[in-house]
């Protein structure tokens, strides 16, 4: 995958892979000792049955999809489901 700054990122919809809107894109974890990124928090889109997700969720009930699962970045961020 070629580089993105990660300004362009930010609020970026993120779709499943089999066209499921899933929400917004709110932050991105990292592992600040290696740099390397851990999961995507997705914001839920209000019209997603929150039992159609099955990614870890946070204490916020945002959704953490883990950056392996990343396929393309376009005008949606394209996940693996």
């Amino acid at each position: 995958m070629s580089e993105i700054l990660a300004e362009n990122l930010s609020g970026k919809a993120v779709m499943g892979s089999d066209g499921t809107e899933l929400g917004m894109l709110y932050n991105i974890t990292m592992d600040l000792k290696s740099g390397s990124l851990h999961d995507l928090v997705v914001e839920p889109d209000e019209e997603l049955a929150l039992d159609a997700v099955r990614f870890k969720y946070d204490d916020a009930g945002r959704f953490l999809v883990p950056v392996s699962r990343v396929q393309a970045v376009k005008d949606y961020i394209v996940v693996t489901r």
